[in-house]
């Protein structure tokens, strides 16, 4: 099957029947038209439809290596810099269709199994799992099929000493070894999408390779037997675009995800109690450096989206003229400028590693990992200071059509902005930076990559500072 449309799309995700459980009941119903759904997978249709458009098949989709059918070009290895500029162009297309605000679209996880796919010999060891990453790449590849993720155990206890009780385990484990497979048993957090994706792809979670039960990587369907998604509160508090523009179409669904004594079939396994690859599963696949060069592209976008906001609150309620209006947004400026360079400088930087692939130069990647979630809680409070008491006097699309509106007319209108109009906008402001979705994003979008202070500190570790030790040292000599 070539690259799929979004009614091929939501055709899968509505025949999957995974066990998801949403507000203390399970859902048995039709998940195409459940209210905290439906505006996700509509909007993951959207971005399917985009992609088989005709004008649109160069970008988005390349000739399968196997089949010479189209397959999304998320899935594309990029062996030199001109796949790596294509793969930001398609990414950046999708992002567009979003907003930025949606941080699992389907590029997001068929890049990290496109960097895990060219790099099978990490896994091969005594196991000889190598095969089973590629098998997986090239199903997804070919099938156009969509992923779930999680690698972060459960917040029980941090502390260093804290090991967990075998016989009662919280984070999922394995508990025990077949012929043909494996048995897991526990918990993981945040698979953003649980349960409406075709697989979940479950991988190691950092802290837990001192016991080998921790060790392993894995993709099932989510449908898969005893497999079950927990959902948190579902931010679609409706379904008007008016009232809530973001949410109503983008809120993606967090979920627990609990293995109660669920079957992996070894040809589902490519990691399994090798300290080694586990170890090697990040630096030697460039895993985390494409992920970054994906989500860097959305995030461009989204920032974007953050800066014409901005430029429009102004425009509608005339306050241009003032110098701390434009100081503020000149700050939006910089900070989607430098995400923009930082981007590019990967690009050009970029080398060949083991496998063939090449590889954008992780320094300036990991660099804007580290500075977006500093700019992206700013760019909030952009809003909320240019907004003020427009971002909370919005009325609902119901009072428009009500018999209040030629109060709501006259109250409401902007500088040359009707009513509605405005109101509309200060809706989207509301949604981006004030809602339940809003404090959402913010909390992902500070935690995308996991702890700040770790990324640092690895940045520190990796960089080479000897050029700039010897800048000095040379400086002083003279």
């Amino acid at each position: 099957m070539p690259a799929i449309n979004g009614t091929q799309l939501k055709e899968r995700i509505g025949n999957l029947k995974s066990n998801i459980w949403f507000d203390g009941q399970k859902i048995t119903g039709d998940i195409l038209a459940h209210h905290a759904f439906k505006g996700v997978i509509n909007s993951k249709a959207r971005l399917y439809d985009f992609q088989v458009e005709v004008g649109n098949l160069p970008l988005m989709t390349y000739k399968s290596p196997t089949t010479g059918n189209r397959v999304g070009r998320s899935f594309h290895p990029p062996v030199k810099k001109e796949d790596l500029e294509l793969r930001r162009l398609a990414a950046g297309e999708w992002a567009k269709l979003t907003g930025g605000m949606m941080g699992r679209t389907p590029d997001y996880m068929n890049t990290a199994l496109m960097a895990l796919g060219a790099s099978a010999h990490v896994f091969e060891g005594e196991n000889k799992l190598g095969r089973n990453v590629t098998n997986l790449y090239e199903k997804a590849r070919e099938n156009d099929l969509t992923f779930s993720h999680t690698y972060v155990t459960p917040q029980v206890n941090r502390t260093l000493a804290y090991f967990e009780d075998k016989e009662k385990p919280i984070s999922a484990r394995v508990v025990r070894e077949t012929a043909d497979g494996i048995f897991i048993k526990g918990a993981r957090l945040l698979a953003t999408q649980g349960g409406i994706t075709d697989e979940l792809m479950v991988l190691p979670a950092g802290g837990k390779f001192i016991e080998e039960d921790y060790v392993y990587a894995f993709s099932i369907p989510s449908s898969t037997e005893n497999l079950k998604f927990v959902c948190r509160e579902s931010f679609v508090y409706n379904e008007s675009h008016f009232d809530h523009p973001l949410g109503s179409r983008f809120e993606e669904m967090d979920t627990i995800v609990i293995f109660n004594n669920t079957f992996v079939p070894w040809e589902r396994v490519f990691l399994y109690k090798d300290l080694k690859a586990a170890m090697n599963l990040f630096n030697e696949t460039n895993f985390n450096t494409f992920l970054v060069h994906q989500t860097l592209s959305r995030q461009i976008t989204k920032s974007r989206l953050f800066l014409g906001t901005a430029q429009l609150i102004t425009e509608t309620i005339g306050i241009g003229e003032y110098q701390h209006v434009k100081e503020k947004i000149s700050e939006m400026i910089c900070g989607v400028e430098m995400m923009k360079g930082l981007l590019l400088s990967s690009e050009m930087q970029a080398r060949e590693n083991g496998s063939g692939l090449v590889v954008p130069d992780a320094n300036p990647l990991t660099v804007a990992s580290l500075i977006f979630p500093k700019l992206y809680p700013r760019f909030v409070e952009i809003l909320q200071l240019l907004g003020a008491s427009g971002t909370i006097t919005i009325p609902t699309s119901n009072d428009f059509d009500s018999d209040i509106r030629s109060d709501l007319d006259l109250y409401l209108q902007g500088a040359d902005t009707e009513a509605k109009e405005r109101v509309r906008l200060f809706r989207l402001v509301w949604d981006m930076c004030s809602s339940a979705f809003a404090g959402r994003e913010t909390i992902y979008e500070r935690f995308f990559f996991g702890d700040p202070v770790r990324i640092s500190v690895g940045l520190y570790n990796q960089y080479d500072k000897k050029p700039a030790v010897d800048l000095v040292k040379n400086l002083l000599k003279s």
